[in-house]
């Protein structure tokens, strides 16, 4: 074969592999995985490719430290000695030791989590030596010779090397993944954290980011209330008390997850995944023609399916099954699945927004203007417009529509406002019209704040006692399992970001048991949502640079105080639906985007990954509208955007069972299952190399348990770790 032509390549191993002339990778093959460690062979990440990139392969260790500073470590573990002479970057010797510290357990042979294995054999010399025509390495060692500043030698004689200094420019975000456009060269870590995960902040920053953590994301804390309560029935009262109540379970169960969960800063919530779920239970017929106190029965149910949903899922995670699943789930998978969930809320989106144009179009251009054009303006060094685009938008809007409604321009002479609670009011039809636009553009709609009381304490079963039938149940069980894939692609890429090392099989296991506990504690709470990870946390943590579980911590204490103040809870009820609309539009952006930009592990130019997601994303809607057509009623008094939740008893499954009729039309209804089945069968039935799929690469438990830094990141809290060693889902 002539030189230069693709054709089977030698892996390290004396296979041969194919080379696949759609993957976005180097010309050469990046070689087995994980990495060949046969001392004859220098496989460094500059020739790994976009693909070592895109998963974190990482060539340096940083043992047991979890500071700033990098080891110049090569991808099997060797390291530049004190002795060696750095004048040539081409030809100088490189000495694999077996003293590297993360070996200094006696760990024999272990992979580690970006897939390099320990070396502890003897001291042997290696000459590194640069082709032709190659990109650079890693590091370019004969620049660094005068970076007095960047470079320090600790006991052992190992080189260190500030890496934001070198390889990183400060103003790409940390989930940027590309550095130029030959995307050949490889940066030593993500961008440096301001403060990592078990650093604990001083008094002044642990308030200011702690505090930033939850307003950064305060779309995703309190929207939902926002919308499921008055589909339901219920007065601005009774909004003002869920999203109380929503504000305590979020609280206690962050502070639940970051001691006895997966301890990283993730912040629990309510989860969109189950929204859709929640809003086809309150449409069903037995639901939505009720006549009297609509409301409490609704949430009733809500409550009983959640709980049954958050068991499923405990056990689930702390039966050791998350592992069994851990094997099949990947960015492939997760991809389409988290994306569908955002994209799936497009008819609520603009329909919502286009009842008020003139404050829903400026509310959406806002948002667009500070979280993109804004993005890299800093005030005292913060990028304040990138991290509180949801706050700032809401707040300018809310403030343009409180001028609008004071200034009286939605009053109109013969149409009295006050007409809105007589319901035996003979309105003309031009009043009608006007009524419609003044309840969706005015800001004193809502009495939400007058008549909430100083303070509430939110308590369990303030509902009732819940009720229990399994058609419900079975449709917020299959919520479960989405929104555990959703966990999973959050832990992963949280990790990379402020931990060591990705958690082990067992962390994963038991922060998904610990998910459906806190989603067992919402369904006391009657929040009429589970709490689960919120994905959008991850992009907060990449922008704010904090990483410190403390700063989460300190925030979710301040929720649980701000959950009994009711007059916080009454002022968040009374923001107008239009302006809910349009940070909903925004919220699901993000969460689509985050989804699609799980991709960056795997080969995104694969013709098999490409067609994978494309179908999925497709079918997921296609499906569902099919669906959707059954339950298509005209007449119905059932707004537009909540009709496609309306099918449970009235598609195209029609058993003799209504029961497993309205389980059945509701689960193939929703977009987020039709996605994950159809990208779960494909990736894992159509082949394709572990590159080629980008598997998630977890920490293997018996190296996590001997590695100081691991057991610090992962193990519980008040050293409860070691009590639980023997348990194989709940310790490393």
């Amino acid at each position: 074969m002539s030189a230069g032509m693709p054709g089977p390549q030698p892996s390290g191993d004396g296979k041969v592999v194919e080379y696949d002339s759609e993957s976005p990778s180097l010309a050469k093959l990046p070689g087995p995985w994980p990495a060949s460690n046969d001392g004859h062979s220098y496989n460094s990440r500059a020739n790994m490719g976009s693909w070592a990139r895109r998963t974190s392969f990482k060539g340096m260790e940083r043992g047991a430290s979890n500071g700033s500073d990098i080891e110049i470590n090569l991808s099997d573990v060797t390291h530049i000695p004190k002795n060696s002479q750095i004048d040539s970057a081409e030809h100088s010797p490189v000495v694999r030791s077996h003293e590297s510290r993360v070996a200094t357990n006696g760990i024999r042979n272990g992979l580690h989590a970006n897939g390099t294995k320990e070396i502890t054999e003897k001291n042997e010399v290696v000459p590194l030596k640069a082709a032709a025509g190659a990109p650079p390495g890693p590091f370019n060692l004969a620049k660094t010779r005068d970076m007095d500043s960047d470079v320090s030698r600790n006991s052992s004689g190992q080189l260190r090397i500030e890496p934001l200094r070198i390889f990183k420019d400060p103003d790409v975000d940390a989930m940027s993944q590309s550095e130029d456009s030959d995307d050949r060269f490889v940066i030593s870590k993500h961008l440096h954290m301001e403060y990592e995960l078990r650093e604990t902040p001083g008094l002044v920053p642990l308030i200011l980011y702690g505090i930033q953590h939850y307003f950064s994301i305060a779309g995703s804390l309190i929207l939902i209330p926002l919308v499921i309560v008055p589909a339901m029935g219920g007065t601005p009262e009774d909004t003002a008390s869920v999203v109380s109540s929503m504000l305590m379970v979020s609280g206690l169960s962050t502070l639940l997850h970051t001691s006895f969960g997966s301890r990283l800063p993730l912040i629990q919530g309510a989860s969109f995944v189950h929204l859709a779920p929640a809003l086809a239970i309150i449409f069903s017929p037995e639901f939505y023609n009720l006549k009297e106190d609509r409301f409490k029965k609704t949430m009733r149910e809500l409550q009983g399916a959640v709980i049954i949903g958050g068991a499923f899922q405990t056990f689930l995670g702390y039966s050791g099954g998350m592992s069994l699943l851990l094997r099949v789930i990947n960015p492939v998978v997760v991809a389409p699945t988290v994306a569908s969930v955002g994209l799936a809320f497009f008819a609520y989106g603009f329909s919502v927004v286009g009842r008020c144009v003139e404050i829903g179009i400026p509310q959406i251009l806002a948002l667009v203007l500070f979280a993109l054009y804004l993005r890299k303006l800093t005030v005292f060094g913060h990028r304040i417009f990138q991290v509180y685009a949801v706050p700032l938008g809401l707040a300018l809007t809310w403030a343009y529509a409180f001028l609008l409604t004071e200034s009286k321009v939605y009053n109109y002479s013969g149409c009295s406002f006050s007409q809105r609670h007589n319901a035996t009011a003979v309105l003309t039809p031009e009043c009608q019209d006007r009524m419609a636009t003044m309840l969706s553009c005015r800001t004193d709609v809502s009495n939400a704040l007058s008549t909430s009381a100083w303070f509430r304490f939110p308590y369990p079963f303030q509902w009732g006692v819940p009720t229990f039938h399994w058609q419900t149940a079975v449709v917020m069980m299959v919520a479960s399992v989405i929104a555990s894939v959703d966990s999973v692609g959050a832990y992963h890429a949280s990790s990379l970001l402020v931990a060591s090392r990705a958690p082990t099989h067992g962390v994963v296991s038991r922060s998904i048991g610990l998910e459906g506990l806190t989603s067992v504690l919402a369904g006391f709470w009657g929040t009429g949502s589970a709490a689960t990870t919120l994905t959008e946390n991850v992009h907060t943590i990449a922008v704010t640079k904090m990483g410190s579980r403390r700063a989460v911590e300190f925030g979710a204490c301040v929720l649980i105080v701000a959950s009994v103040i009711g007059k916080i809870s009454g002022f968040i009820a009374t923001i107008p639906q239009v302006i809910v609309a349009g940070l909903l539009v925004f919220m699901w952006t993000m969460l689509a985007a985050m989804g699609l930009s799980t991709l960056r592990y795997s080969e995104t130019g694969s013709s098999r990954n490409v067609l994978i997601v494309g179908l999925s994303l497709f079918l997921s809607f296609s499906i569902p509208s099919y669906f959707q057509q059954y339950a298509y009623d005209p007449s119905s008094s059932l707004p537009t955007s909540f009709q496609p939740y309306n099918v449970g008893a009235q598609g195209p499954f029609n058993t003799s069972s209504k029961n497993a009729n309205f389980a059945l039309n509701t689960i193939f209804s929703l977009h987020m299952v039709i996605a994950f089945l159809v990208a779960f069968v494909l990736d894992n039935t159509v082949p394709g190399s572990r590159q080629e799929r980008g598997l998630y690469v977890w920490s293997k438990g018996r190296t996590a348990r001997n590695e100081p830094a691991v057991v610090k990141d992962y193990g519980l809290a008040f050293g409860l770790s070691k009590y639980f060693n023997w348990v194989r889902w709940v310790g490393l």
